[in-house]
């Protein structure tokens, strides 16, 4: 039976309950063996970088999904030098998995930028692309998006998930802003964000 690995790529910067809630529904939904989760070194389609170094992103995800199972940080596109490509990424972590399906988890934000990523075509035609809508985020448009990349929606499976209507920007803001963000993110990543100092002088615009 063919291995069925999530890869849920992002800057994570900071990763909160509703990254954790979205990979869970998706594992369970779809039937997954693991979910691999992957901070980005550096998003191209971003202007700005992330309110986390590349380190510090890796260690709340780290702290982030502590001993389940279920999960698992990857450092494959951390240790790459920059930019991330989704498409390098995938190939790279094919070759690591040879024989196992690789899907990539994707937020329904994200998706709408899939044909400014290099190669989509090439994405679509080895990965399958799973995206989640959450509470208070728009559904994707996969109307629109066939018309830009012809045969993508019956490459794309769309999975509604329960969870806070949160977004690592928002996050940022608040902490800037001195209000709290206990209880949207898990508390080992709260106590390493204000053990740090992190986002209290940052509105940056990474997701």
């Amino acid at each position: 039976m063919t291995r069925r690995i999530g890869v849920f790529g992002g800057t994570f910067d900071p990763p909160h309950l509703g990254h954790l809630a979205a990979g869970q529904e998706i594992y369970h939904l779809l039937g997954l063996e693991q979910v691999l989760l992957v901070p980005a070194r550096r998003n191209p389609l971003k202007a700005s970088g992330p309110g986390a170094s590349v380190e510090q992103r890796l260690r709340m995800v780290e702290l982030a999904i502590g001993d389940d199972p279920r999960f698992a940080l990857s450092r494959a596109d951390a240790d790459r030098p920059g930019p991330s490509y989704t498409v390098d990424l995938l190939a790279e972590l094919q070759a690591r998995l040879p024989g196992a399906a690789l899907l990539f988890l994707v937020g329904s934000d994200a998706l709408r930028d899939l044909p400014e990523w290099r190669d989509p075509e090439t994405i679509l035609r080895r990965w399958r692309l799973v995206t989640f809508t959450r509470q208070g985020f728009p559904a994707p448009d996969l109307a629109t998006l066939e018309t830009r990349l012809p045969g993508a929606a019956e490459r794309i499976t769309v999975v509604p998930v329960p969870g806070v209507a949160v977004s690592s920007r928002d996050l940022r803001r608040r902490v800037a802003a001195g209000l709290p963000i206990r209880y949207l993110v898990p508390d080992p990543v709260w106590r390493y964000i204000e053990a740090e100092g992190l986002y209290r002088h940052s509105e940056r615009q990474a997701e």
